[in-house]
């Protein structure tokens, strides 16, 4: 295993080539759990009701700060060798860039923290911790190195950002204004535009198609196609990394999820039929790069609503439907979903049945992190469904 030494930000920090690590020797845990897509929407949508400023940090040089349980040695680096002793290695107590481990040993270190100064890891999503004493209130989302922090109170805010940058070397990026690849813009009204523009041109010039004639629909009009229609892409690498690249960006884009997740079924042997459903959505996206998702403050935010949908036998190959639901929380989306069924329904009321247990499972889940973060709803969730047979089937106390 080489030490090597690169520069980051003006500075140095070390890098070891993971590679040659042993699975059961060398690491054991490599898995690091990041935020769900559906938290992050929650939490801004209830800290803009509740008129919370949101701060954003970032941890420096975050995998050292791990601690590693395995023991690792790994060669002297090149040019640092020790001349008394050439042939020795160097035991690794703490955390380096490239070990397998160590965005799993940063985040224990962390959550072992944050714990300890009495913020609750959630079980909804354990990279979410709530901070809850008296009237007092806070929220910490946690992506590798990123954090998002709001509390009900500017002074609670100042002492959590301080005792972390006790413990960690952090810096206070002020409000939050650029996460995970997402401009975060306020507009009129107190609400916040999460747009994701530069993301947009990225990947249009990636594929070529800065310039191209936008399209008014991401989806074509002309029936679905088969999967082995067509002949196969010249690249099929390039249309998986497009489609990969896509299916971030219905992190703002609800608009797309339906026709991204149709390319995507494709992604193990792509076909020309399918690049050219793929260009359809980079050309509406070209003609669309200022929209975004906007989440507004809500006087109501005791309600969730979710509405279902679902395409029954859509798929021209296995006739398995495609499922679609949207949440509501007030007047926010906070989670949207398009996928395919496992199983054949043999009628549409089966089908619309299957995608009504999803949406319920999804709408349990989100009451489950509200609770969670001292904002119980008050209130039923309402599943709108529309198909009557469904309903009675939902509704049946025979089968239920």
């Amino acid at each position: 295993m080489v030490l090597l030494i690169g520069t980051r930000h003006g500075g140095f920090f070390a890098v070891l080539r993971s590679f040659t690590q042993w699975p059961s020797v060398d690491f054991d845990e490599t898995f690091s759990p990041v935020m769900k897509p559906a938290t992050v929407r929650t939490v801004l949508s209830l800290a803009l009701s509740c008129r919370w400023l949101i701060h954003q940090l970032d941890v420096k040089n975050v995998f050292l700060h791990g601690t590693l349980s395995e023991t690792i040695y790994y060669a002297q680096p090149i040019g640092f060798e020790d001349s008394a002793h050439p042939d020795f290695v160097c035991h690794l107590s703490k955390s380096l860039y490239g070990l397998k481990q160590a965005p799993c040993t940063w985040y224990s270190r962390f959550a072992a923290y944050i714990q300890f100064v009495d913020f609750v890891e959630a079980k909804s999503d354990t990279s979410l911790f709530v901070y809850h004493w008296g009237t007092e209130t806070a929220y910490l989302l946690l992506y590798v190195d990123d954090i998002v922090l709001t509390a009900s109170s500017p002074v609670l805010l100042r002492q959590i950002i301080q005792a972390l940058q006790q413990e960690f070397s952090m810096k206070d990026l002020g409000l939050l204004h650029h996460f995970l690849c997402m401009r975060v813009q306020l507009v009129d009204g107190g609400g916040f535009l999460l747009s994701q523009c530069q993301y947009m041109v990225d990947i249009l010039d990636r594929a070529g198609m800065v310039e191209c004639k936008p399209c008014s629909t991401p989806v074509d009009t002309n029936p679905k196609v088969s999967t082995s229609s067509g002949a196969p892409v010249t690249n099929a690498s390039d249309f998986r990394s497009l489609a990969g690249a896509l299916q971030y960006l219905t992190f703002t884009r609800p608009n797309i999820a339906y026709s991204v997740q149709q390319v995507c079924l494709h992604m193990h042997d792509p076909r020309e039929p399918h690049l050219a459903s793929l260009k359809c959505i980079l050309r509406y996206i070209c003609g669309t790069l200022h929209l975004g998702l906007l989440l507004r403050p809500c006087s109501a935010q005791d309600s969730l609503v979710v509405y279902s949908d679902v395409d029954w036998a859509g798929c021209p190959d296995t006739r398995k439907s495609t499922s679609r639901y949207d949440v509501f929380l007030g007047d926010n989306i906070v989670f949207w979903s398009s996928k395919r069924q496992p199983t054949v329904s043999r009628s549409i009321a089966k089908a619309k049945y299957r995608t009504v247990t999803n949406t319920i499972v999804e709408a349990t889940r989100l009451r489950q992190l509200l609770l969670e973060l001292h904002a119980p709803l008050r209130r039923a969730s309402f599943v709108y469904c529309d198909n009557i047979s469904a309903v009675y089937m939902s509704s049946n106390p025979v089968q239920h």
